[in-house]
């Protein structure tokens, strides 16, 4: 059983913007004679600083072109000043309209909604682009409710992200509240070993194994189709598995329920080697992938000149086309084949898989002109 997961100490940090904002009133008396100026035709505001650095409002009564924006107005924000070709400002910028008061006399229902600040925007302002903004900023005729004694006024609001952000002082804080490891496989686990609530048996040899049918078919496409398909017998008493062992199929439970080889301390080098091979067998008649990929990796870390041909010619058959390719690496590497030509394994490979050996071949004798 795997040592439970200790607690672990958290440290924070937190890194926050160094940033200026400013906002800046932009008022245009006497609106009416200003929209007839047409089209791309623009007024702008009094230059104002934020974050070091000039900025104006540009404001396009009729739109800033009258194809792309002729029944809106536009508005832009523009940096202003000597340094605008040499450095590049980032900047988020927004843009509402103010609503001016109205006089007491008039009922409720005259004043007109309050006008929302246009989604904030950021952008990079330099030589190349040095104003952005809204293309269609307001309609036309919604300004009217907006207007005092002809005036409009146009708020802009804008934050001027000053170079790198800055780190507050790393500080240490323990946690008196911490998640418990995750114990999910072991409480499906001790389902397994207490057999509680099973509605299954296996067979295999002269053991009966107990488990559940659906942490099977939720772990096993072959189990899924066996329980619950329409070929599955519910009154059989249990279901007889052929050509496995004992202690293969137990393996196999262990990891279905609790995503984990068992240990298997007590075997030696070469038992656990047998033992990984008739996992990587079972996993592949089950189909449990993960399992067939951890039996992988473990063969190819076991990897000699006794043993890599019996090894390759168990991935040809099973279609481990990763192991496969190691044990054809690990063949050409060698600098003596003697011993290898000489395991029983290399015989087998020969009598049943020969288009391997021209494999091994070609790809030898590739890495040699390399």
């Amino acid at each position: 059983m795997a040592a439970p997961q200790q607690p672990v100490d958290t440290t924070v940090s937190r890194c926050i913007p160094n940033a200026e904002r400013g906002r800046h009133l932009f008022e245009v008396a006497g609106h009416t004679l200003h929209k007839s100026l047409g089209a791309g035709t623009y007024i702008q505001s009094a230059a104002f600083s934020v974050g070091g650095h000039d900025w104006c409002v540009v404001y396009y009564p009729d739109g800033e072109s009258a194809e792309g924006s002729g029944d809106y107005t536009s508005v832009f924000l523009k940096r202003v000043g000597k340094t605008t070709t040499v450095t590049q400002v980032r900047a988020t910028y927004g843009f509402r309209l103010l609503v001016p008061p109205l006089p007491y006399t008039m009922a409720p229902t005259a004043y007109p909604p309050p006008f929302p600040t246009v989604s904030r925007v950021t952008a990079n302002f330099n030589g190349v682009n040095s104003c952005w903004g809204l293309k269609k900023f307001v309609q036309k005729s919604l300004l009217v409710g907006y207007l005092r004694d002809d005036c409009l006024v146009i708020e802009c609001d804008v934050t001027v992200i000053i170079g790198k952000p800055m780190l507050q002082p790393r500080y240490q804080r323990r946690y008196k509240i911490k998640e418990p490891p995750s114990d999910l496989s072991e409480n499906l686990g001790k389902l397994l070993e207490t057999g509680e609530g099973a509605d299954v048996a296996f067979k295999v040899g002269e053991e009966i194994f107990r488990a559940h049918k659906i942490v099977l078919g939720a772990r096993s496409p072959v189990f899924k189709a066996e329980l619950y398909g329409p070929l599955g017998d519910k009154d059989r008493e249990y279901i007889t598995i052929e050509d496995m062992q004992p202690a293969i199929f137990k393996a196999l439970l262990h990891f279905m329920y609790r995503d984990s080889l068992p240990e298997v301390g007590n075997l030696g080098v070469d038992e656990r080697e047998e033992m990984a091979k008739h996992m990587l067998v079972a996993a592949d008649r089950y189909g449990v992938d993960r399992l067939k990929v951890v039996c992988e990796g473990l063969l190819e870390r076991r990897l000699d000149v006794n043993n890599v041909a019996a090894t390759l010619a168990l991935a040809d058959q099973y279609h481990c086309s990763r192991l496969r390719d190691s044990c054809i690496e690990f063949i050409n590497s060698l600098s003596r084949t003697e011993d290898l030509q000489a395991s029983q394994g290399y015989a087998h490979l020969k009598r049943e898989c020969p288009d391997i050996i021209v494999e091994i071949w070609e790809k030898g004798t590739k890495s040699r002109k390399i």
